[in-house]
């Protein structure tokens, strides 16, 4: 017999007196202790992710892209402070054969600029930090070698930041590719090589390097759109918003489902696009500060026309539309009298079609009568909308101004 055979016929000996010896022992336990003939492989893969799941890294998981969106920052107090100036260097030039070679220590480098830069893909002050430090220049060095400057230290802000100082306006971040010089530099110091005159020809001063400036900015984001959508909590405007553009902000049936400006973008031939804002919704005394009023209110300044969003299923709509521009104008005079439209959403409510008359008797204008939910009569609001574009754009350029581009 071949050795691969004696062994394969000695190992098959061995796992039958294994088997023999499982059975015997089965056999002689009580019924209620004997194991199981084979194990569950479903028991098995359970058992191993289990263990799997111990190996892993405890470990803070990251935030979702969604729950990233829902923090939206509107106001931010920033300390900001330049980069400080490299220090002057003091040093003589030292080579054999050349006693009085001089002084030859360089300049220190400046301190780096703290700039504030508009970003169009940043939509809030979430990412703006509360401090942020400009870098320092290098100190001088011998031979007349000057220290590096500082690197510019960019902050990335949203579109229409108001930047104040002390309740004072200083730059209006309101166009894309606008900076601001929110802190300066220092400069750096001078080496001894500088100090060399005619009646000092062996200076050894050198100055140290200048602080940054140092200042505290309030930075107050207020949303840029061509159109500002304006109503009551549950009028319908995050639905309307929905309809009209590819902007997906939260819509349920409870008043304050939108907590934050919503923009979106609608589209139109000839590559021509119309910005609209969803603003949260405004409840009465909003211009005292009751409930979210200041917060909320503030976002309607940029917008160059508004959209009065009326709840046509009320009693009484036309009483909404007074409310809204009361708000609107106790708290900045004007504001309600720019170019607007009258929305009456929810059409498709039996209730509704009876204010509708009503509505347009008391307002003695136009009314857009429209269900977001249906999509009954969208066309007419876009042909609308566009109107009040053209004329927006007419009027900057008679001006002489660029009108806001998306």
């Amino acid at each position: 017999m071949s050795p691969a055979r004696l062994f394969s016929a000695r190992l098959r000996t061995v796992f039958e007196d294994v088997g023999h010896w499982a059975l015997s022992t089965r056999a002689g336990l009580k019924p209620s202790r004997r194991l199981p003939q084979q194990a569950s492989p479903r028991l098995l893969s359970v058992g191993c992710a289990d263990h799997a799941k111990r190996q892993e890294l405890p470990g803070k998981k990251p935030l979702s892209e969604k729950k990233l969106k829902r923090y939206f920052v509107d106001c931010r107090r920033v300390l900001v402070c330049g980069g400080n100036g490299g220090a002057g260097a003091s040093c003589f030039h030292s080579e054999p054969r050349k006693e009085f070679g001089g002084p030859d220590g360089g300049d220190g480098g400046n301190g780096g600029h703290v700039i504030l830069r508009v970003d169009q893909q940043v939509k809030s002050l979430s990412s703006v930090l509360s401090q942020y430090q400009g870098f320092s220049g290098e100190d001088g060095g011998s031979k007349n070698c000057f220290g590096r400057s500082g690197a510019v230290l960019y902050v990335q802000v949203p579109v229409g930041t108001l930047v104040k100082e002390g309740g004072r306006v200083v730059a209006d971040l309101s166009r894309m590719g606008d900076e601001y010089i929110a802190a300066l530099g220092g400069a750096g110091g001078k080496g001894n090589r500088f100090f060399l005159a005619n009646d000092n020809r062996a200076p050894v001063t050198c100055t140290p390097g200048q602080p940054g400036q140092q200042r505290v900015l309030h930075l107050e984001l207020k949303t840029v759109a061509h159109a500002g959508m304006v109503g009551f909590p549950n009028a319908g405007k995050s639905s309307l918003l929905r309809a009209i553009s590819n902007a997906r902000p939260a819509v349920a049936s409870y008043p304050f489902t939108t907590l934050k400006p919503h923009v979106g973008i609608v589209h139109y031939e000839g590559h021509q696009q119309i910005a609209v804002a969803d603003i949260p919704g405004i409840i009465r005394g909003a211009h005292q500060n009751r409930g979210l009023g200041s917060a909320f209110l503030r976002h309607i300044e940029r917008c160059r026309f508004l959209l009065f969003v009326v709840d046509l299923s009320q009693p009484e709509p036309w009483t909404q539309v007074d409310d809204l521009k009361y708000e609107l104008e106790m708290y900045e005079e004007g504001l309600s009298e720019r170019p607007h439209a009258i929305i009456a959403n929810k059409i498709d409510l039996p209730e509704a079609r009876a204010n509708l008359s009503q509505l347009r008797d008391h307002l003695g204008r136009e009314v857009i009568a429209l269900s977001a939910l249906t999509g009954e009569n969208l066309e007419q609001l876009l042909l609308h909308l566009k109107v009040l574009h053209d004329a927006y754009v007419e009027a900057e350029l008679g001006k002489g101004r660029q009108p806001l581009r998306w």
